[in-house]
This record gives structure tokens, C-alpha cells and sequence, in this order.
């Protein structure tokens, strides 16, 4: 279906926005005994200034260990705790008096999501409960009177998503939309309060490979881009098209000024079941292609100001049960950290972002892989020509 005259002079008028606020660039951190401890691990964000922190499982003894550094902390609460929560505030403040209210506001906690990728669990049950469970945690906040911490849950985008691409003709997938997400967006908009989405174009590459490996990897090149045939808007990277999808849903679901933060992105360094796309050196130009991107400060098309947050998807290389990463249902397994256990990086990354710079011999393989994609014909004799070149 078309969209409506309405929807495409709405989308004109987000196109013309000009208000930019900078965006956060924060990372993903779950504590192990295997892992240097926590006081050692926080030194290290300071010395990369690390302004945020999100933690999958929060212990309250690690909240306690980010008090007086300013690193704000994105706390998640477990999805197996969402019906006690969703039927009892009770419940909701027990959780609360142990990983907030002993630390606060001496650590920094900015946000709370009820629950992590719930829908791509399959349980409607859960689902259904989601929204009673935001609101009991977020009266019981305002009952000890913290007003700052936003509250909300958090979506992947595949599993939310329909017909992603135009970014302007996407919307929620049904019957989700109706059941969690409208309802959700309602909450959040009374309380003033962020959407929470997991970004990452690694998957959507993977889904669709049409896509030029260069776009999902903020690589510069002239046919490095998607035009939105509606708004005439080219898209120059796959996490804008992506996060402008999600602006365009919930304009379509009537919520257009919601802030959205991405609770997680990256790009792994090694996927068992895809060893080719996913490596060290991809990884390296995602996330500092991220970062350079975030600090010019442009935002997206649709939203001028951009994410208000953005969480890389992750410190170390951990099989998270809290999330979606690490081994997976078919027994493949994926890398995702930068950082080895000793704290030495894989690759630099500045995150204060001047850049780290990229060896000619990186730009060399991602112009190959770019050149590739545009010969999809010709794909398989260029990586057997790549071999040969020694690359692999």
C-alpha cells in the first residue's frame, strides 16, 4: 500500500529538522570471575573515555564499584523476572532497593530496561506482560522520587520490524505492534521516557546480500548507497537506513518524538558459521566507522539529532545468556568483544573519535569486498582471487 499524502509530508518535515544534540557512545560490560576485576575494567573506560556503561547482569556489587566515576549505567532487569514484576510492585521494588536505590545517584544509573529482546523469545506470555512491568517499575522510582531514570524495554530490529527497506515505509510488525509496542510507546511518551532497540546490520547484511559489504561498514565510496525512493533521501550507511526505519514506525504509530537509544550494535570478529564477512579487521572499521560517524554530529536523516545513546555490543568475547550473542541455537559461535581478557584491544579504537587510522592493507580488502558486491556475478572467482593475493 501506498503511504498517505500526510505520512510523506510528515516524513518531509523530520527531514527538515535541525536540532542536534551529541550522542552518547557507550559500550556493553558483563562481569566474569575469569575477567580482570571490575575496579581494573572501569580504569580502562576512563582511560578510553567511556562515558556510559550498559549492563545485561547487573550485580550490585559491581554498580557499586561505578560509584563517583560520571559513567552513566544502563542497568537490564532479567526477562525470568518480568511476571513477578508485571503482577506485583512489590516485586519491582524488591529489584529496585537492590540494584538502585543503594547506589544512587553516587553511580550514575540513567536508564532501566524491563526485560532484553522478549519478543524474540516467542513467549507471548511475557510479552503481554511487558507494559504493566515498565509501569510498576517506573511508579516505584517515582515513589522514592527519582524522576531521571527513563524506563522501557528492549527490541531487536529484526524482530519487530516489517519491510524494513524505505526506511520510510516501515513499520511494526503485526501482531506485535498492536498488543506491546503501541501500548509501550504510550507509556513512554507519558513518562517522557526512551525507545530501547538492539541495531545490527551484521544480521541484516547476512539476510540480505544485496547489500554492499562497504555500506554495512561506513565505508566511503560512490555507489555506497540506497535511495529511499519516497523521500529521495540516499542512504550512505546501513545503521542510518536502519534507525531511520524505526523513527518511520513510530511516526506511523502516531509517537514521532520519542528518543530512541540503541542498547546494542557491533560486528563480530568471528562467527564459526561465516568466517569470511566476520573478522578483526570488519570489526575494527564497523565500530570506529560508527563512532566517526556519530561524532560529526549529523545525525540521521530523519532525526537530525540521531540516537541520544549508542551501546557497542561488547567489551569481551562472552557466551551472554542475558542476550542473544555468543553460542548459538545451532551450535555456531560468535566473537563480538574488542578488548582481550588481559584489557589489551584487539584493534585501536578511539573513542573520543579523531579515528584510529586504517592500514592500506584494510582499505585494500573492503574496496575488494565493495568491488565484489557490485559483481555479485563474479563473487566466488574474486574471493578465489583474493586467496591468491594472499589475503586470507
Amino acid at each position: 500500500m501506498p503511504p498517505s499524502l500526510s505520512l510523506i509530508t510528515f516524513l518531509s518535515l523530520l527531514l527538515l529538522r535541525h536540532t542536534v544534540t551529541a550522542t552518547t557512545i557507550g559500550v556493553t560490560y558483563i562481569p566474569s570471575p575469569t575477567l580482570p576485576p571490575p575496579e581494573q575494567v572501569i580504569a580502562t573506560f576512563l582511560s578510553l573515555k567511556i562515558a556510559a556503561v550498559r549492563l545485561p547482569v547487573p550485580d550490585p556489587n559491581i554498580i557499586r564499584t561505578f560509584s563517583y566515576t560520571n559513567i552513566s549505567l544502563f542497568l537490564t532487569i532479567p526477562n525470568s523476572l518480568i511476571p513477578a514484576i508485571s503482577g506485583n510492585r512489590s516485586a519491582a521494588s524488591l529489584w529496585l532497593y537492590e540494584h538502585v536505590i543503594p547506589f544512587y545517584p553516587r553511580a550514575h544509573i540513567t536508564a532501566i530496561s524491563v526485560g532484553t529482546h522478549v519478543l524474540a523469545q516467542g513467549d507471548v506470555t511475557a510479552a503481554d506482560l511487558l507494559v504493566p512491568a515498565i509501569r510498576n517499575v517506573r511508579r516505584c522510582l517515582l515513589d522514592i522520587g527519582i524522576q531521571q531514570i527513563t524506563v522501557s524495554t528492549t527490541f531487536s530490529f529484526v524482530n519487530i520490524m516489517s519491510t524494513p527497506f524505505p526506511p520510510s515505509s516501515a513499520e511494526f510488525q503485526q501482531p506485535a505492534n498492536d498488543f506491546v509496542i503501541k501500548p509501550l510507546l504510550d507509556v513512554l511518551t507519558e513518562t517522557n521516557s526512551s525507545f530501547f532497540v538492539s541495531l545490527y546490520p551484521y544480521s541484516v547484511y547476512k539476510l540480505k546480500p544485496e547489500i554492499p559489504i562497504g555500506f554495512a561498514l561506513f565505508q566511503q565510496h560512490a555507489y555506497n548507497f540506497r535511495e529511499d525512493t519516497i523521500t529521495g533521501v540516499r542512504y550512505r550507511n546501513l545503521f542510518d537506513s536502519m534507525f531511520d526505519a524505526v523513527v518511520a514506525a513510530m511516526a506511523v504509530a502516531g509517537h514521532e518524538n520519542i528518543p530512541v537509544i540503541v542498547a546494542e550494535t557491533g560486528w563480530p570478529c568471528f562467527d564459526s558459521s561465516n568466517e569470511v564477512e566476520a573478522r578483526d579487521v570488519y570489526s575494527k572499521m564497523y565500530l570506529q566507522g560508527l563512532i566517526n560517524h556519530v561524532r560529526l554530529g549529523k545525525g540521521t536523516p530523519l532525526r537530525k539529532e540521531g540516537a541520544s545513546e549508542i551501546y557497542i555490543y561488547e567489551v569481551f568475547d562472552t557466551n551472554d545468556t542475558a542476550g542473544t550473542k555468543g553460542l548459538n541455537g545451532d551450535g555456531s559461535w560468535q566473537n563480538w568483544g574488542f578488548c582481550y581478557p588481559n584489557m589489551s584491544m584487539k584493534f585501536p579504537i578511539d573513542f573520543s573519535s579523531g579515528g584510529s587510522a586504517v592500514t592500506e592493507a584494510e582499505v585494500m580488502l573492503v574496496t575488494a569486498y565493495i568491488l565484489l558486491d557490485l559483481l555479485v556475478s563474479c563473487r566466488l572467482d574474486f574471493i578465489i582471487a583474493l586467496t591468491r593475493l594472499g589475503f586470507y
